[in-house]
């Protein structure tokens, strides 16, 4: 009988808005194969509201973990290692709510999830054999931040400021800072080439 294949190795990649996880998590999946990696994106999974009005939806904080959609994130995950395809959803940030179009993202031997809380969850940190997290000083994450969410996301500068002073600074000092203890692997200042070609060694190693 043909030996059944090892489940898929999966990584979690955290850190704060605007420390350069798609970055790593971009550099990862090209030094491992993009035929090798299903990769969800965690800003994908924010919860559709279509009760609320747009004003409404404008108000929610983001940056809570209860504004994700987390039973759907535990389902794509296990139907990935189960070794099947899932649908990933696409969010709109200019309406606050998920697109009718979704990407498929097809099984894999490594499975990369990415995301500020990435590794907030107990069960989806139960899944992963790595657990790395983007570690970036505060103010090149808001210049980050400020630039994306202008140039991609529509919103103004009092906007950006407003809700980073409101929610993303107090919910990444409560939520997301934290969860830099169940990392495996502290990247500091972003990509580092050093570590990501270690990683990305060792993982293929094992799986690819």
């Amino acid at each position: 009988m043909t030996p059944a294949p090892p489940p898929p190795f999966i990584i979690g990649i955290a850190g704060g808005s605007g420390s350069g996880k798609s970055t790593v998590t971009r550099r990862l999946v090209e030094a491992i194969g993009r035929e090798h990696v299903a990769l969800l994106v965690q800003d994908n999974y924010y919860r559709d509201q279509p009760q609320l009005s747009a004003e409404q939806r404008g108000q929610t904080n983001y940056d809570h973990p209860d504004a994700f959609d987390w039973m759907l994130l535990r389902a794509h995950l296990t139907t990935l290692e189960q070794g099947r395809p899932v649908a990933m959803p696409h969010y709109d940030f200019a309406s606050h709510r998920r697109a009718e179009r979704s990407q498929a993202v097809a099984a894999a031997p490594v499975i990369v999830l990415e995301g500020i809380l990435a590794l907030h969850d107990a069960v989806l940190r139960e899944c992963m054999a790595l657990k790395l997290f983007v570690d970036t000083e505060d103010d090149i994450r808001f210049i980050r931040r400020l630039e994306r969410d202008i140039a991609e996301r529509g919103r103004t500068l009092q906007q950006v400021v407003a809700q980073y002073l409101t929610t993303v600074r107090p919910m990444h000092r409560q939520f997301v800072e934290p969860t830099r203890r169940f990392a495996d692997v502290i990247l500091p200042h972003g990509a580092n080439d050093p570590a990501l070609e270690l990683i990305a060694a060792r993982v293929a190693a094992v799986r690819c």
